[in-house]
C-alpha cells in the first residue's frame, strides 16, 4: 500500500486542483461564456460525449489489457507494439464503418426539437463531425500511453495532463471565447488540439526513462488470449462509456442541446464526489493486476476496504460540501443555469454510494472473472437506456415529483449506478468472500450524517459570499477534527499527522 498512498497523495493533489479548474470552468467560465448560446455548449458536450465512446471501440480494450498483461509479458516491446498498433486498426475499422452509414448515422442522432438554435448547432455539428474523428485518435493514443505509464507504476503525468493542463489550457481558451477574441468554430478546433499536446508530454515523458524498441515480432506474447481479453474489454467498456454519456446524448436527442448544456453545469457539481476513487483506483489498477498474478488475496481484501473507507470518508466531505451549499452555490450562476438542483442531488447520492463501494469493477476486471465485467456493463447499458428513455420524457410516470427532463435523466442514471454496483458488491462477496464494509463503515456513516444535521440547523447570513466561507470553513472545522478523533481511517489519520508535521508543525 506504500506505492498506492504515496501516489494516491499526489494524485489526489492533480485531482483537486483538476476540481478546481474543472469548478472554475463549468460553473462560472462556462455559462457566462455560452450565456447568449447555451446550445453550443451541449454541442460541445456532444462532439465529446461521441469521441469518448467512439474512441473505446477504436482502441478495442487495449488500455485495460497492457495494464492486466504488463506483469505478465516478458518482452514487453512487443506487448507495447501490439497496444499501439491495435488502436490504429480499430480506429481504421471506425471511420470505414462511418463513412459507410453516414448519413443514416447523422439522421439518427438528430435532436427532435424542431426549434431554429437547436437545428443550426446540429448544422454546425455535421460540419464539424470530422472533429469527433480527430478527437478519436488523440483520445485512443492517449489512453494507451496512460495505460503504459501506469503500467510502469507512474499514474502521476496522465492525471496531471488530464487534471491540471488540460483543464488549465481550457480556462484560457474559455477566457478568449468569453471575450470575443476567438469564435466557437475556433474554440473547438483549439481545444481538440490541446488532446495532441498531451499526446507529446506523455510521450517525451515515458520514453525518456523506459527504453522501447518498436518489433514486427509478436511470438513471445499470446496474442490470442490478449486480444480475447480485450474484446470482452472492449464490449465491456463500451457498455461502461455508453452508460456513463448516454444521459447527455438522450438529452440531446429528445429534448435539445440547450438542456445538455444546463445538464452538464449540474452534473458536473454533483459528480466531483468521485474524485477519491480516481485518485485511488488510478494506481490501484496494476498493483491489483500483480496481487491476482501471485494470487494474494489477502492483499486484494486490503485495497478493498481501505479504498472503500478511505473514498467514503472523502468522498462524504465533499458531498457535504456540495449539498451544504447548493442553495448558495446555484444561485452564483446565470439565471438559465439555476434550475438544477435535483440533478445534484441524485448525481451526488449515487456517486457517493460508487465510491463507498471501493475498487470492485478494478478487482473483478482484473481477476479470472474478467468475463462476468462484460454482463455487468451490458446489464446497465440496457438498464441505463431503459430509464432514461422512461424518465427524460413528458410521460415520466414521476413527472408529479418533477422528475422528468435533466431531472429525470440525472434519476435514471442514479439509479442505474446503484443497481450496478450492488450487483458487483453481491458479486465479489458470493465468489470470492469480500466485501469492503466494516465497523468503521458505520462509523464514518454516523460522522457525515451527524455534522450534515449540525451545520444544516443553522442560520447563516444572508449574503451569499459569506455563507458560503463561515459553511464552509463550519464543516472542515467539524468533519475533519472528528474523523480523526474517532480514528475512522489509520490511512487518513497518517496522511494528515504527515501533512501537518511537514508543513504547520513548528520546529
Amino acid at each position: 500500500m506504500g506505492i498506492v498512498k504515496n501516489q494516491s497523495i499526489k494524485n489526489s493533489i492533480y485531482f483537486y486542483i483538476g476540481l478546481l479548474f474543472g469548478a472554475l470552468s463549468t460553473i462560472i467560465l462556462y455559462p457566462n461564456a455560452f450565456n447568449s448560446h447555451p446550445e453550443h455548449l451541449g454541442l460541445l458536450q456532444i462532439i465529446v460525449a461521441y469521441s469518448t465512446i467512439i474512441s473505446v471501440f477504436s482502441f478495442l480494450g487495449t488500455p485495460k489489457t497492457l495494464i492486466r498483461f504488463f506483469p505478465k509479458v516478458e518482452n514487453k516491446h512487443q506487448l507495447i507494439t501490439l497496444a499501439f498498433l491495435i488502436p490504429i486498426i480499430g480506429f481504421l475499422l471506425v471511420l470505414f464503418l462511418y463513412f459507410l452509414f453516414k448519413d443514416s448515422f447523422l439522421e439518427f442522432i438528430k435532436p427532435d426539437t424542431l426549434e431554429l438554435d437547436e437545428l443550426q448547432s446540429f448544422t454546425l455539428l455535421k460540419l464539424n463531425f470530422h472533429l469527433v474523428f480527430i478527437l478519436v485518435a488523440f483520445l485512443s493514443f492517449f489512453e494507451v500511453l496512460s495505460s503504459l505509464s501506469r503500467s510502469l507504476l507512474n499514474a502521476t503525468i496522465p492525471i496531471f495532463l488530464k487534471e491540471v493542463f488540460l483543464k488549465g489550457m481550457n480556462i484560457s481558451l474559455l477566457f478568449l471565447h468569453w471575450f470575443d477574441y476567438i469564435d466557437f468554430s475556433t474554440f473547438l478546433n483549439l481545444y481538440i488540439s490541446l488532446y495532441l499536446g498531451m499526446i507529446v508530454i506523455l510521450s517525451i515523458s515515458i520514453f525518456r526513462k523506459f527504453s522501447y524498441k518498436i518489433t514486427i515480432k509478436f511470438d513471445e506474447i499470446e496474442s490470442r488470449k490478449l486480444l480475447l481479453f480485450g474484446l470482452y474489454v472492449l464490449v465491456g467498456g463500451a457498455s461502461a462509456m455508453l452508460v456513463s454519456k448516454l444521459d447527455m446524448i438522450m438529452i440531446g436527442k429528445l429534448i435539445g442541446y440547450k438542456e445538455v448544456a444546463f445538464y452538464t453545469v449540474a452534473f458536473f457539481i454533483g459528480n466531483v464526489i468521485r474524485v477519491p476513487g480516481r485518485a485511488i483506483g488510478s494506481i490501484a489498477a496494476p498493483l491489483l493486476a500483480k496481487s491476482w498474478e501471485t494470487n494474494n488475496k489477502n492483499e486484494i481484501k486490503d485495497i478493498y476496504i481501505k479504498s472503500s473507507i478511505n473514498q467514503l470518508l472523502l468522498g462524504g466531505l465533499i458531498f457535504l460540501g456540495v449539498w451544504l451549499n447548493i442553495d448558495d452555490g446555484l444561485s452564483l450562476l446565470p439565471e438559465k443555469f439555476q434550475g438544477g438542483t435535483l440533478v445534484v442531488l441524485f448525481i451526488a447520492l449515487s456517486q457517493l454510494f460508487n465510491v463507498t463501494t471501493g475498487v470492485n469493477g478494478i478487482i473483478i476486471i482484473n481477476s479470472k472473472f474478467y468475463k462476468f465485467d462484460l454482463y455487468f456493463n451490458l446489464i446497465l447499458l440496457c438498464l441505463t437506456l431503459y430509464t432514461n428513455w422512461i424518465f427524460i420524457r413528458e410521460s415520466s410516470p414521476l413527472s408529479e415529483y418533477d422528475i422528468v427532463g435533466i431531472n429525470g435523466a440525472a434519476f435514471a442514471t442514479a439509479l442505474s449506478v446503484i443497481i450496478f454496483n450492488t450487483t458487483k458488491l453481491i458479486f465479489l462477496y458470493i465468489k470470492m468472500g469480500i466485501q469492503p464494509f466494516t465497523f468503521s463503515t458505520i462509523k464514518a456513516i454516523v460522522l457525515i450524517i451527524v455534522v450534515y444535521l449540525l451545520i444544516n440547523n443553522i442560520h447563516f447570513p444572508n449574503d451569499v459570499f459569506y455563507s458560503l466561507i463561515l459553511r464552509s470553513t463550519m464543516l472542515f472545522a467539524l468533519y475533519i477534527p472528528l474523523m480523526i478523533l474517532f480514528n475512522i481511517s489509520e490511512d487518513l489519520n497518517k496522511t494528515l499527522s504527515v501533512v501537518w508535521n511537514k508543513y504547520f508543525k513548528k520546529n
